[in-house]
């Protein structure tokens, strides 16, 4: 789960990382509020999940409570790479005369963790890796040891911070892996890490990525969960349990196993190239089960957004057998139709593995109008393509 940037600052906040809080706020109303409780130049900072957002005209410095109204008013609603700001960070303006970049994130390819760290900050850290690889400093942690003072010392020399600010890096260094560790974090950034003109080093921005599979162990992270910027159809999924993600496609899919699922849509992708580039609609694993609830929540998840024109229903037996599938597609349909909303959409079904020719047999012995087999999974794709593309 990301983390908005005012969310990031009160974990570094509550861990003693020095940085800024402010006040956020939804109106330009509630902006203006602010800059008077303020009483000096503030920053008005859109508030979303990625970043860009200076370039973007989502960061503005205000000087008076009256142009802090102004310049929230240009900020909210703005789109800033798809992502609609609903809310704004105003926090008191800084004086700046250094940046710096310091991370701490989960190295999968090493199988490790990762500490970067740059005495150029304020830039994107991508580009900054591309074009300078030399000015970020990656310094691998061992997660049974951690960040202790001489890791922290060693990050801060690999990445060339003055002597001057050296033992202030190193505390915050430190300060953050506590951030990054007791919160189950899979990122934790600051750019830029700043140097004021008193010599005082803080966090100035800040991103936060947590590990939603050790959401049980922090109760306290619920809160920081916001749905608005979810899709509704996900919402939806998510309350029936459902492993669903929504994309922009018109073939909608339905698999059990997650490995099975994305074969899937690469192979729907690749089979709608030929009918004018039709594309798969979702992301929708059903597990190991396949009862005709489950079945008939994804069926009602997928035909609920309006760009689908065919389900693909690919299902490969093995704990869970074919014929178990079949009946549950049948109880399915039928539990769809008791809910007054016939299935208008051609379902495209592919059974493989156990009990694959049983569960052919069900479905062509229920006469379902709606269904259509199919014995490979590059036939299923190519005649589920075919059909959304009739139907756009």
């Amino acid at each position: 789960m990301d983390l908005y940037e005012y969310q990031a600052k009160d974990l570094f906040a509550k861990h003693g990382v020095p940085t800024q809080t402010g006040i956020v706020v939804t109106t330009p109303e509630a902006a203006k509020e602010a800059a008077e409780k303020i009483g000096t130049t503030v920053v008005v900072k859109a508030q979303v999940k990625v970043g860009g957002r200076g370039k973007a005209g989502g960061v503005k410095l205000a000087s008076t409570p009256d142009e802090t109204f102004a310049k929230a008013s240009d900020i909210l609603g703005l789109d800033i790479k798809g992502h609609i700001v609903g809310k704004v960070l105003i926090t008191e303006a800084s004086d700046i005369e250094e940046e710096y970049y310091v991370s701490f994130l989960l190295d999968r390819a090493n199988r490790t963790y990762l500490a970067m760290a740059s005495v150029e900050g304020g830039m994107e850290i991508e580009q900054l890796a591309v074009e300078r690889p030399d000015a970020l400093a990656k310094v691998a942690v061992d997660a049974l040891i951690g960040v202790t003072p001489e890791k922290a010392a060693e990050i801060s020399d690999a990445a060339g911070f003055a002597a001057d600010i050296r033992p202030q890096v190193i505390d915050i260094l430190q300060k953050m892996w506590v951030v990054f560790t007791e919160e189950d974090a899979t990122l934790v950034e600051v750019n830029p890490l700043v140097k004021d003109p008193s010599g005082q080093i803080l966090a100035l921005d800040g991103k936060v990525s947590l590990d939603e599979n050790a959401a049980f162990r922090h109760p306290d992270h619920a809160a920081l969960v916001d749905d608005t910027e979810t899709d509704a159809l996900e919402l939806a999924a998510k309350d029936k349990g459902l492993n669903y993600v929504k994309l922009d496609g018109e073939v909608g899919i339905i698999g059990n196993g997650a490995g099975l699922v994305m074969s899937t849509l690469d192979v729907v992708a690749y089979a709608g190239e030929e009918f004018g580039g039709v594309k798969p609609a979702n992301f929708l694993d059903i597990g190991g089960g396949a009862s005709a609830q489950v079945m008939a929540d994804g069926l009602e998840i997928i035909l609920g957004d309006p760009s689908v024109k065919s389900v693909f229903v690919n299902v490969f037996g093995g704990i869970t057998a074919c014929d178990e599938v079949a009946n549950g597609i049948v109880q399915a349909i039928a539990l769809i139709a008791e809910h007054g909303k016939a299935i208008d959409k051609p379902l495209v079904v592919r059974l493989d593995g156990n009990n694959a020719d049983l569960g052919r047999t069900i479905l062509s012995e229920a006469n379902l109008s709606v269904v259509t087999l199919e014995d490979t999974m590059d036939g299923a794709a190519r005649r589920a393509a075919e059909l959304a593309a009739a139907a756009k």
